[in-house]
């Protein structure tokens, strides 16, 4: 079920691109906005994994070079009946993690040394859980085409002018309204979803652990270090693949009002609401 709203919203995603495309270059928009489309999924689903781990400088693990870490990965993946994914250690200082892959047997979760550093066990596993949950909920896949499609209509709108011949224009104004508004709608989606998508992680965290707790102590710990430790390397596009946003030591008010991430403060509400369920 899982797995057919992801397929789902990649298509409704794709149909939305084609037809802004048909919108401001009529068939001839359509055409490239259908190429584009095509070339994007394709990349997003097949290489998409490989391209964050390897931005992050990510170094594979097992059970011999990361023995803790493989024990608490491999304990949960048995509870929630899913295949060991790929192991990262990212050199960074920040505490932080993210998972990524298109499905179950090409799944990766991946964390800092600064969060191994940080957090004690049960943290660790409660953050290694809330990973899992978006492993198993094909979360990974549904926010990197959200990404990937979003950043296409931004670039579609910008080129807008150039597509299409007199008679497959639209209004002018209509155009111009358009490639305004329509890279704001794209965004929206991206948020509410990445948004959305952290809050059901959280609560399958919380029920793979058995402990809500363990994930309210590790959300504060990662919110306050985050605020003062910048992920040199992390780049807005995939800042919502992160369990805590890595730009949070930055202040940007916009950038905050268009987070991908709920606040800190929501989640931890909603984890104590858990509690007594």
């Amino acid at each position: 079920m899982e797995q057919f709203k992801t397929y789902a919203l990649m298509i409704g995603l794709t149909l939305l691109f084609i037809w802004f495309g048909g919108l401001i270059g009529g068939k001839t928009g359509m055409l490239i906005a259908f190429l584009i489309a095509v070339g994007t999924n394709f990349y997003a689903y097949y290489y998409s994994d490989e391209q964050v781990l390897a931005h992050y400088n990510a170094i594979p693990v097992d059970r011999y070079s990361a023995s803790g870490l493989y024990n608490i990965v491999d304990r949960l993946t048995r509870r929630a009946g899913l295949p060991m994914p790929k192991l990262y250690i990212i050199p960074e200082e920040q505490p932080n993690a993210f998972a990524t892959g298109r499905d179950y047997k090409h799944s990766a979760v991946a964390v800092t040394e600064g969060l191994l550093e940080l957090l004690t066990e049960e943290e660790v596993e409660a953050v290694i859980a809330h990973e899992l949950s978006h492993i198993k909920h094909y979360d990974m896949l549904i926010g990197t085409v959200v990404a990937t499609i979003s950043g296409a209509i931004a670039m579609l709108a910008n080129f807008g002018m150039f597509f299409g011949g007199d008679e497959d224009r639209p209004n002018p104004i209509v155009m111009l309204i358009l490639m305004i508004v329509m890279p704001i709608v794209a965004t929206i989606i991206q948020m509410s979803v990445s948004r959305s998508r952290e809050f059901l992680a959280d609560e399958g965290a919380s029920k793979m652990t058995g402990h809500p707790e363990w994930l309210q102590s590790a959300l504060i710990k990662l919110e306050n270090y985050a605020r003062g430790i910048v992920m040199p390397e992390a780049e807005p596009q995939t800042a919502h693949m992160f369990i805590i946003n890595p730009f949070t030591g930055k202040d940007f008010s916009m950038q905050q009002l268009f987070s991908t991430h709920p606040t800190t403060e929501e989640r931890v509400e909603r984890l104590e609401a858990l509690k007594y369920i």
